[in-house]
């Protein structure tokens, strides 16, 4: 099969599509063909050994000292069923999920556990599933999980355009807060056009708002926990997805750091918003597999929008 394999770490084009064995389900397991997969911050920190800072040996550790111990990335996919061992989904049917730690989505097919696939709504489609999951359950940790939105309050989303972003923007607004996020320029219109007030960080300092947010939600690691502090009104809630291991010693009080779990409940959660119309995965660029060192280069440019999908 086809698959974009990393056999050592460094810059976008050490990613070459190769032909590798296609994986084999493991009792528990099912074989998905991927229709579409995500391409990540996740899977560019990993590809260019860029962690946040303080983890950069404890993730050599955990994803190879020298190179990749995964060498084939992406968690974030959609597909079709078309090998069952014992019990889930049924071959034949849509389905989406996250691999988690195994990654191996950026590939014409992936083995994943079975009660960690979901069936896809007839409605959305797989580029659309496949953009949700990774920004959609970290915004949904953060949101609902850990800072517990609801109706009346208010949320700052800083890094409003990202994968996490557009999407903690719709979730924050659909649990009944009023949702303001802070992105550049050129993104002003986006972020309006789902349901968001906009603070355009090219002309706004933000530790010099004198306007104090029920949740802070940083998804792009600018805030430390004391100027996200800062920003929260007494009682309030500092979420900082893409925190350093200084942040996260120093996350004490109202500052909340952590890895959202991957849960076939959350997936499920989130699809249903899609089917009913609440929810959609903002799309900067779909790819054929082919591409993916341009879309790894786009992750690192630091300037995508949404999310990145390849096509296998």
């Amino acid at each position: 099969m086809r698959a974009a394999v990393v056999r050592q770490y460094g810059p976008p084009d050490v990613v070459q599509v190769q032909d590798i064995p296609r994986p084999q389900p493991r009792p528990g397991e099912v074989l998905v063909r991927v229709h579409a997969a995500a391409v990540t911050a996740a899977d560019a920190r990993i590809r260019g050994a860029s962690f946040p800072p303080g983890f950069g040996a404890f993730s050599r550790l955990a994803f190879g000292i020298r190179r990749p111990r995964r060498q084939v990335l992406g968690s974030a996919y959609a597909g079709e069923v078309v090998q069952t061992v014992d019990g889930g989904p049924s071959v034949g049917e849509q389905v989406c999920g996250m691999s988690g730690a195994k990654f191996g989505a950026h590939a014409e097919y992936v083995a994943v556990p079975a009660d960690r696939v979901v069936r896809k709504p007839a409605s959305v489609s797989h580029e659309q599933a496949a953009g949700m999951l990774f920004g959609g359950t970290t915004a949904l940790f953060f949101l609902r999980d850990k800072a517990g939105v609801g109706p009346g309050m208010t949320v700052l989303v800083i890094g409003a355009s990202g994968a996490v972003g557009t999407n903690a923007v719709q979730l924050a607004r659909h649990l009944g807060a009023a949702v303001t996020g802070v992105t550049s320029t050129a993104n002003l219109d986006l972020i309006a056009s789902l349901g968001a007030d906009t603070i355009d960080y090219n002309r706004t300092n933000l530790p010099e708002l004198d306007q104090r947010f029920d949740v802070v939600l940083d998804a792009t690691g600018t805030l430390s926990p004391a100027a996200g502090r800062r920003l929260v009104a007494p009682d309030g809630t500092v979420a900082l997805v893409a925190a350093g291991l200084w942040d996260m010693l120093g996350s004490v009080g109202r500052a909340t750091v952590g890895a959202a779990p991957e849960r076939a409940a959350d997936f499920t959660y989130l699809l249903d918003l899609m089917d009913q119309g609440a929810l959609t995965a903002v799309i900067d660029q779909d790819l054929d597999l082919g591409q993916i060192a341009a879309a790894h280069a786009r992750v690192d440019s630091g300037r995508k929008v949404g999310n990145i999908i390849v096509r296998p």
